[in-house]
């Protein structure tokens, strides 16, 4: 079984800032993907994710944020799009997946491989 941990951070006011920075650089790549969502057809996590290396090169910005983090965003809007698919057809009145505001996109997720785990359920992540 795999395990997601949630860490509580206490970052220096530096950092902080940059997280912020990062979090909003991902609200605007969801955006991005979900106007480009509505404006084609037969599109595909998969698909949309081998689009980022291009999209950094006229985005300078996305060369700051880890390409594990931009992908998990494309994922993270499909996720979102299946579990709408998902109510629909349990019978729930669903609507559309509608732009986010910065109060609205709160968290990314960093899905790097490779870090030890403690016994205690502590990750021993560097240069937090």
């Amino acid at each position: 079984m795999n395990y997601n941990y949630r860490y509580r951070l206490r970052p220096s006011d530096a950092l902080e800032e940059r997280l912020a920075w990062t979090v909003d650089t991902c609200r605007q790549v969801y955006n991005h993907f979900l106007h480009r969502l509505n404006r084609t057809d037969d599109t595909s996590a998969y698909s949309e994710q081998k689009l980022l290396p291009s999209l950094k090169r006229w985005w300078s910005d996305l060369k700051n944020v880890h390409s594990k983090v931009l992908q998990k965003v494309v994922q993270r809007l499909y996720d979102n799009l299946s579990t709408l698919r998902g109510r629909k057809a349990n019978g729930y009145h669903v609507g559309t997946l509608k732009w986010k505001a910065p109060s609205e996109y709160r968290s990314f997720t960093y899905s790097q491989s490779g870090h030890q785990t403690a016994s205690d359920g502590q990750s021993e992540i560097e240069d937090f």
